[in-house]
């Protein structure tokens, strides 16, 4: 009588460890996840990855206030940065010990699920190795997103990803593009991806008059490329163009805003915006290039966002997967004129934006000249842009995230039944000798009985 009312409660008889992880499964399923570690870089660090593990840290807890969010950054100095309250460690990028430490650090702390930003050069090691071993030491289900997938790795990086694969329960990626590369060049199980956009400020859709006064640009057209600078954004081809569009356009200005990225100040200092400076003195066009050289922060973004005319993202490299001062200009329904990047061909088809061939000045000027000229296609380009990017937003981009961390956590439960997970972990046997102890004849559990009043 015991035993039957035993199984009665816990559905456990003599099959072994199925049933116990069927039901796992399902109260996973039926629980949201609650208690979530982001790793990446982390601001005040400059760069995007930085921005973005910020960002969906800091959507997800607004969105999901029931949860506890925090994060640990990786540092690439010994000092590390100044980091906010929500960020509860740090990794020192080349020390593998310090992986090791991280990982017991979220095992302390219960952490249901990790939220990896993933990009070859953030952590240490070929190809960024180290995190694998972090990974390796780590007995939580990982959801991986991918900044980059590159079409043509070399070796190392095809084993980093190879390990990846086998490592993370599921991956994110924030183009079409990236999730046909995984599935075609490294073999992943499409039923493990998940394709959620790049987060953006969710901006109302304004004239761009309203903010230009911010930065003494009134009665002017104005053109702006935002973003850490270096040599890969091509800035040099639309100074290149400028003449051709002052020309149609005299009352224009082309801002330059952003900090030179620290790897590049670290090895060059400022000779890349030094060289732009002084292509736009030899071509006569210093007084309408505008640099504003420092990191702004999101308020000042959105101010030099809402003032821009059209955004130009004249980048040289096809295989840039991710761009989020793309996505967030878009989400602000800007009109754009782009290099077909990656990112960019998905973001700007169907009449969203204008597409121009790499490091061609003169296809810069004639898109320019002609958005300038027809501004009622502008505009309907615009409105085309503004309202899918209400599908980015932060909220829905978090929301779409904590399904993906839920299936994760799903997944994780039954390996060793569905296939639905990467890793099999050992289930202790069930031991039942503590329930028979304090179980009457009756086969009723008897807590009250055997406790002190």
């Amino acid at each position: 009588m015991a035993i039957g009312l035993l199984v009665g409660v816990f559905g456990y008889r003599c099959h072994g460890v199925r049933e116990i992880v069927l039901i796992s499964a399902h109260m996973m399923l039926s629980q949201p996840t609650r208690h979530i570690a982001f790793i990446g870089n982390h601001t005040p660090r400059r760069c995007g990855i930085a921005t973005f593990t910020a960002d969906i840290c800091e959507a997800i807890a607004g969105e999901f206030p029931e949860s506890s969010c925090f994060a640990g950054a990786i540092n690439d100095r010994a000092e590390g940065y100044d980091y906010p309250p929500r960020v509860r460690f740090e990794i020192a990028q080349d020390d593998p010990g310090s992986y090791t430490r991280a990982a017991e650090f979220l095992h302390i702390n219960n952490v249901e699920v990790v939220s990896v930003q993933h990009e070859f050069g953030i952590y240490g090691g070929s190809a960024g190795s180290n995190l694998l071993g972090f990974l390796e030491h780590l007995k939580k289900p990982v959801v991986t997103t991918l900044h980059t997938v590159l079409k043509t790795p070399d070796a190392a990086q095809r084993e980093v990803m190879r390990r990846l694969d086998q490592l993370s329960e599921r991956f994110v990626v924030m183009a079409e593009r990236g999730q046909r590369l995984l599935v075609e060049e490294y073999g992943v199980d499409p039923m493990k991806i998940d394709l959620i956009p790049h987060g953006v400020i969710d901006m109302p859709f304004v004239d761009s008059n309203f903010y230009k006064d911010v930065f003494d640009a009134e009665g002017k057209t104005v053109l702006l490329t935002f973003g850490l600078l270096s040599p890969n954004k091509g800035i040099e081809t639309v100074i290149e163009a400028l003449p051709t569009i002052l020309a149609e356009n005299p009352k224009l200005v082309y801002l330059v805003v952003g900090a030179t990225h620290p790897h590049l100040i670290a090895t060059q200092g400022e000779a890349y915006r030094e060289s732009l400076k002084t292509l736009a003195v030899r071509l006569g066009v210093s007084e309408q290039v505008v640099f504003h050289d420092r990191f702004v922060s999101v308020d000042e973004l959105k101010e030099f966002i809402g003032g821009a005319d059209i955004y130009l993202t004249p980048y040289r490299n096809e295989e840039q997967i991710t761009s989020g001062t793309l996505a967030y200009t878009f989400g602000a329904g800007k009109a754009i004129v782009s290099t077909p990047y990656w990112h960019a061909r998905e973001l700007l088809a169907g009449d969203r934006g204008v597409l121009v061939p790499f490091a061609d000045a003169p296809a810069i000027a004639a898109a320019v000249n002609e958005l300038l000229e027809h501004p009622t296609r502008m505009t309907a380009m615009r409105k085309r842009a503004w309202k899918e990017g209400r599908n980015m937003v932060w909220s829905e981009v978090a929301r779409r995230y904590m399904e993906s961390f839920d299936r994760a956590r799903a997944g994780l439960s039954v390996p060793a039944v569905a296939g639905m997970g990467q890793r099999s972990y050992p289930i202790p046997a069930v031991k039942l000798d503590h329930l028979f102890r304090m179980t009457d004849h009756t086969g009723i559990f008897q807590h009250a009985i055997y406790s002190v009043p």
